[in-house]
């Protein structure tokens, strides 16, 4: 087992509902993450899957800090980020960052690439001001960019090349973990395929530990160790990604699993696909029990009646079905 860099324990962000124009007063709360665990190690990458709206980005933004913590922990590398003072995750932001979903709105259109990538050395003074020029060709080359695209702007790069500055960007300080917020959901396909391969070279050459965000299973399958698969707020099926997408316990992965085309079009004829029933439950009012019930096919009483914890289906994969046995 690799050393661990990042550990959550039981985290939950919660954003409170309110009404009124003067007297503002609370009428609800919305659990986007309602009670998250996870462990990752060095050089690790781990693939977060789920439907819009399961809170897969909010969880990012929380181990970020970028959204308050309503309650567990978030510790990287034995540093509680969840109790540390402004200076003390300052310090920490050089072991972790994060690459977002969009590039063009992720970079700041009236920095030029230098701009962009020589900031972040120069505010947590990893280079001499001097050399911060050399350095940003590293970085650029490193990606798989010229250096002479230094002095461009953003809006005279392509969506993969601009990820490709994103990358270099969370790159700059050499972290320990970085996050990847659905980096190629707004790439074409064949870029999608060179900066997966990108993501997949770095983490090996760098020992980078990775949290890879997606909606696409077959892509995840492709560059992840491990997988976890995220329902209303909560993880519901973890283990390695081979055996979760192929071998399936919980019925919502299963679903998910279902919805991957295959490339053989008569067995994508005549396989047989899982739709699920309606929309997933609202996070401001989620069902008793197990929030995935209402949808399930396998559905009973005892699945009313309390939230299911991960239960091991063997050494390295767990479940949170209390059916898992009967259905697998």
């Amino acid at each position: 087992m690799p050393e661990t860099i990042l550990q959550l324990q039981d985290v939950r962000t919660h954003f409170a509902v309110e009404s009124g124009f003067l007297l503002r007063r609370q009428t609800g709360t919305v659990k986007a993450v309602d009670g998250v665990t996870l462990a990752i190690g060095a050089g690790e990458v781990v693939g977060l899957v789920g439907e819009s709206g399961c809170g897969k980005s909010t969880l990012a933004r929380t181990i970020m800090q970028l959204v308050p913590t309503t309650g567990g922990a978030v510790v990287l590398e034995g540093r509680n980020l969840t109790t540390g003072t402004t200076a003390e995750v300052k310090a920490v932001r050089r072991d972790l960052q994060m690459v977002f979903q969009d590039p063009f709105a992720s970079l700041n259109p009236r920095m030029t690439v230098f701009a962009t990538l020589a900031e972040p050395l120069l505010v947590h003074r990893v280079v001499p001001a001097a050399q911060a020029r050399a350095r940003v060709g590293q970085l650029l080359e490193r990606v798989g960019l010229s250096a002479r695209y230094m002095d461009k702007y953003p809006h005279e790069f392509s969506g993969g090349q601009r990820q490709r500055i994103a990358i270099a960007r969370a790159l700059a300080l050499e972290p320990k973990l970085i996050i990847a917020d659905e980096p190629v959901s707004a790439l074409d396909v064949s870029i999608q395929a060179q900066i997966l391969n990108l993501l997949s070279q770095l983490c090996r050459e760098m020992n980078l530990a990775l949290l890879f965000i997606a909606h696409d299973l077959s892509v995840v399958k492709h560059i992840s160790d491990r997988v976890a698969v995220m329902y209303l707020g909560r993880i519901v099926e973890l283990g390695p990604a081979v055996e979760v997408i192929e071998r399936p316990r919980h019925p919502y992965t299963r679903a998910l699993v279902s919805a991957i085309p295959i490339p053989d079009p008569d067995r994508e004829r005549s396989r047989q696909r899982v739709v699920l029933p309606g929309d997933p439950p609202s996070p401001l009012n989620p069902p008793a029990g197990c929030a995935f019930h209402p949808r399930c096919p396998h559905a009973q009483d005892r699945c009313r009646a309390g939230v299911p914890p991960l239960t091991p289906v063997d050494a390295t994969h767990e479940a949170a079905c209390v059916r898992w046995q009967e259905i697998g």
